[in-house]
Formats: structure tokens, sequence, C-alpha cells
């Protein structure tokens, strides 16, 4: 019986001054939409700044979480803090669902009591936001397809920009109407985007938590691989899951009967990661005896 256990040491782009030029630039941001949304009168205004307020919560949680990955295994955290990045994920979308929950409550009662906006302050605040929450957006565009945290960041970025150019078309619409029951219509508007961005990145983050194969990972194709392998004549108690939101896991038992060369194992890990994805392997290899005296379901 042989154990063997690869493991992939590639560096992850660093994310670093992403975050920091985003955190800053939407934290004075903040700031000044409070201040205007005060002035203006404008929920959308005030709601948007919320939204704001979560997303930079979201972005220091997301960067810490990618630090704290970073720390290398010690004491009684064998696998490192790797898991805390998919925990920030959950935390992230769902500190979006709390900025949709504050932003109805405030509409509906701007629904119900109407108030004077000034929509050509909304406006012109509103479209810096746009600027602002886009370019970060862009910062975080690339990443986001392979890794789920910084699929968060995106989204949270993506999200305020969809938000801020809403309320400014709720300016003008506004300017030239005279409706002021536009500017809550318009949170409610925002509301639903934001729901709908939010609900894919919780229920990926949630299937990774409780160590799901992830999406992009065909389980019964990686099963075909390893049977397909020379010598190879059935595989049990095959696992794959992720250590975190770019770091995959798989354990396999393997029945080799004749055994195996040296580089069986180091061939099938590079294989594996270059297939699949799954950077980190555990294989155990068995000879037929062994699965047929395994008295467990396997």
């Amino acid at each position: 019986m042989a154990h063997s256990h690869g493991h992939s040491h590639a560096t992850n782009k660093s994310y670093g001054k992403a975050f920091a030029l985003g955190i800053g630039l939407n934290v004075i941001f903040i700031a000044v939409e409070i201040i205007y949304g005060l002035i203006a009168n404008s929920s959308a205004l005030l709601a948007d700044a919320g939204h704001n307020a979560s997303d930079v919560l979201g972005l220091v949680f997301a960067w810490t979480a990618m630090w704290l990955a970073s720390i290398k295994p010690r004491g009684k955290y064998t696998y490192g803090l790797r898991k805390t990045t998919i925990l920030v994920s959950i935390l992230n979308a769902l500190l979006l669902f709390g900025a949709v929950a504050v932003i109805g409550w405030d509409a509906i009662g701007k629904f119900k009591n109407p108030e004077p906006v000034a929509g050509s302050q909304v406006m012109i605040v509103a479209a810096i936001g746009v600027v602002i929450n886009t370019l970060t957006a862009l910062l975080f565009m690339k990443g986001q397809k392979d890794d789920l945290n910084i699929k968060g960041a995106f989204l949270h970025m993506a999200a305020d920009a969809g938000v801020s150019l809403g309320v400014v078309v709720a300016g003008l619409l506004i300017n030239l109407t005279g409706k002021q029951w536009i500017d809550p219509l318009t949170s409610f508007l925002i509301i639903a985007v934001i729901v709908w961005g939010t609900w894919r990145l919780f229920t990926d983050s949630v299937d990774l938590a409780l160590d799901a194969v992830p999406k992009h990972i065909n389980l019964e194709k990686v099963r075909e691989f390893l049977l397909a392998q020379k010598g190879v004549e059935n595989i049990h108690d095959l696992h794959i899951w992720a250590m975190s939101t770019t770091k995959v896991a798989l354990t396999a038992h393997l029945i080799i009967p004749e055994g195996i060369n040296d580089n069986f194992i180091g061939d099938l890990q590079h294989e594996l990661e270059h297939e699949f994805g799954i950077n980190h392997t555990t294989l155990q290899i068995e000879n037929k005896s062994i699965e047929e005296d395994c008295e467990i379901d396997c």
C-alpha cells in the first residue's frame, strides 16, 4: 500500500493594491454621498451610500481572508486558514442581503411619505459613483473567474456601479417629470438587481462550505480519468472538495493489483492539475485483496 500527497505551489496574483484602492476611493465617496443625500433629501442616494458602506466592509473582509489564506499551516490548523476565503464569501453575500433590507425599508417609507428630491444634485453625485465603482470593479474583473472571494468583491463593485447608474436615471426623471415617487421606485429596482446577482454567489459559497464538488469540476469525468490510468482496475472513496476559493483537493483509493512505478503518482498529480485544476491530491494505492476484504461501504 502506498500513500502520496501532491501539492501545487502556484502563486496567486496579489490583489492587495486593488483592495486598497477600492476601499480608499469608496470610503471618500460614501462620505460625499451621505452629505449630499441628506442635503438633497434623496432616499436613493442614501440607499446607495448604505450599499457602498456594506461593500467596503465586504472588501475589508475579503482582503483579510486572502491574507489569512496565505499563512502556512501550523498547530491544529493543518490545512492552514484557507477556508476563511469561503466563509468570507458567504459573509459578503449576507452583507449584500442586509443592504437590500435597509434599502427596501427606506424606500417603503418614502413611498408612504414622498418628499421633494433635489434631482440635479442626486445626478451629479451618483454619476461620480458610477465612475468610481466601475473602475474598482474592473480591478477585480479578471480574477473573479477563478476565485469566489474575488468574485464577491467584483459583484459588490459591479452592483454599486449599477445602483449609482440607477440613481442617475432617477435624478434625471425627477427633474423632467417632478414625480417624487420615482426615487423610492428606483430603490426597489436596485434591490431586484442586487438580489439577482448575489443569490448565485451565496449558493456557490454554501456549496463550497459544505465540501461539495466545485462547479467547474465534473466528478464523473474525474472518475473516468482515474479508471483509464494504466493498471487501475477500480476506484473507491473518491472525494473532491474546495480547500479555499482557489484550491481544490482530491483523495481517492486506487485498486492496482500489479503495483505502480516510481513516476506514476507524480505524473498523475500533474495531469489532474492540468486537466481539472485539482492542485492538492492524496492517492492511496491498494491491491485487489484489500478491496475484496473491505467491510465498509466504499
